[in-house]
């Protein structure tokens, strides 16, 4: 199996996916205005942690957030687009670019 896509980096993975919706609930529920959303946010940052945890068993807690957070970056910026119509500019896709390399580069080191 390749180094990279262990199990631990799966639980990295999908806690950074959790973390995505977690991040689109908490928008829907407009600064908890719809107690509903926010609570359901609550919640998924909560599992979003719990399942890193599961990670950091194996996988380095540099490593393992790194990655959490560059996937949940990116993730929360396409929802954020797709789903509220958020845009970033250039700039900010390109800072983007630069934290996914630097996690590559860190999780290849």
């Amino acid at each position: 199996m390749n180094q990279f896509f262990t199990l631990s980096f799966g639980f990295v993975v999908v806690a950074a996916l959790v973390d995505i919706v977690a991040n689109m609930a908490l928008t829907r529920s407009r600064g908890f205005a719809h107690k509903g959303w926010g609570i359901t946010a609550i919640a998924l940052v909560m599992l979003a942690f719990t399942l890193l945890a599961q990670a950091v068993k194996e996988i380095d807690l540099a490593i393992a957030y790194a990655s959490w957070g560059a996937i949940g970056i990116l993730g929360t910026a396409i929802g954020g687009a797709l789903l509220f119509k958020q845009r970033l500019k250039p700039i900010g896709w390109a800072g983007i670019a630069m934290v996914i390399s630097a996690v590559v580069v860190m999780k290849t080191a």
